[in-house]
């Protein structure tokens, strides 16, 4: 197989670099998917993949990702992604940070960073010392601040949507919700969904933050050995991506799948007509958490809280709308999705050769 161009995750992607410097121990790859609708725009993740094979192909998904999810949500920037090989708890330093805004400075532009599962708001402000291309930085210093609230409510209203669809009502009060991943999103998901009254189950890799989760908002521990044979209504897969896959889709009870994860489905066409086949309703992942990077978009294009939460808000009825062009052309909700967005980039594309 060919290093880059032949990985099955290459997607015609504009762009992608490698990052490398001695000193601070900085192993990175960024990922330019598609700049037709703008500059490609996307948070930067800290991960300790097991091998770089890994962290390439999590680039390319995530970035590719980020191209539809800009297009489908409205806005005018293109896809972007950043990979930081490495353990954020002890390996990110603010020199390692600064290195790394120095080389998406070299870029120009044409990739901005933004904050992802392994960075905070304060390494947004490191990267924003060395260059301007950066979104998600404090509000102290004029950004949007931490996007994950925003993202949260939006899968919440995404959730919702789906809900309405499938049962008949939007209301959540008594349905049984796992939230697969409780960081800053899953945490602020199980609030959301804590106050409307749903039965909420959370599991995460970090045993501390569980307990301190379940203990915080009344919250149900899975203790089974599968948690994707639970018996719930609603699976929210709140983590790492490529959980429904070959081994899991058959084993899946929740009627509705919604969730924050980038990439939930490790194949999106296999996997997603699997899960249309068996009648579950998969909300697409980049429609529904988008809420992150209409927050950040905000400092791009200047727009207020209001705004922001008005675009936020808008994912219920374009979540319906997806659902409901799905049902009429007899395919998945993903490929719906795709579709539409695809639309819009085309038609851009169309619009900047006449220019």
């Amino acid at each position: 197989m060919d290093p880059v161009f032949g990985q099955l995750s290459f997607d015609d992607h504009e762009q992608i670099v490698f990052c490398n410097d001695k000193d601070t121990g900085l192993k990175a790859i960024i990922g330019i998917h598609n700049s037709v609708m703008g500059p490609a725009l996307g948070g930067t993740r800290m991960w300790n993949y097991n091998t770089e094979w890994e962290a390439l192909n999590d680039v390319l998904r995530l970035s590719r990702g980020m191209t539809f999810k800009s297009a489908i949500t409205g806005l005018n920037i293109g896809g972007g992604k950043a990979v930081i090989i490495g353990d954020a708890k002890t390996q990110k330093t603010p020199e390692l940070m600064r290195k790394f805004g120095e080389f998406v400075h070299s870029l120009s532009g044409r990739y901005i960073t933004a904050e992802d599962v392994g960075m905070e708001t304060k390494d947004m402000d490191t990267v924003r010392d060395v260059t301007p291309y950066v979104t998600g930085i404090s509000e102290e210093r004029g950004g949007s601040g931490n996007p994950s609230p925003v993202t949260a409510y939006g899968v919440y209203l995404g959730m919702k949507a789906a809900a309405k669809s499938q049962f008949g009502t939007d209301v959540l009060d008594g349905k049984k919700v796992l939230v697969q991943g409780i960081g800053h999103v899953g945490e602020t998901l199980v609030d959301y969904l804590t106050k409307e009254g749903a039965q909420v189950t959370i599991s995460d890799i970090n045993e501390e933050k569980l307990y301190q989760v379940a203990s915080k908002y009344n919250a149900s521990i899975y203790t089974g050995e599968d948690l994707y044979t639970a018996d719930v209504d609603i699976y929210a897969p709140c983590a790492m991506g490529a959980t429904i896959n070959d081994n899991t889709v058959d084993k899946i009870k929740a009627k509705v799948i919604a969730g924050a994860a980038n990439n939930q489905l490790a194949d999106e066409n296999v996997h997603g007509a699997r899960l249309q086949e068996r009648g579950i309703l998969y909300a697409p992942d980049f429609l529904i958490n988008a809420g992150g990077i209409i927050n950040v978009y905000a400092e791009l294009a200047n727009y207020g809280k209001a705004e922001i939460m008005s675009k936020t808000e808008n994912i219920y009825n374009t979540t319906l709308e997806i659902i409901d062009f799905a049902a009429k052309n007899g395919i998945t909700t993903h490929k719906a999705a795709l579709t539409i967005a695809q639309n819009r980039i085309d038609q851009r594309r169309i619009e900047n050769a006449a220019k």
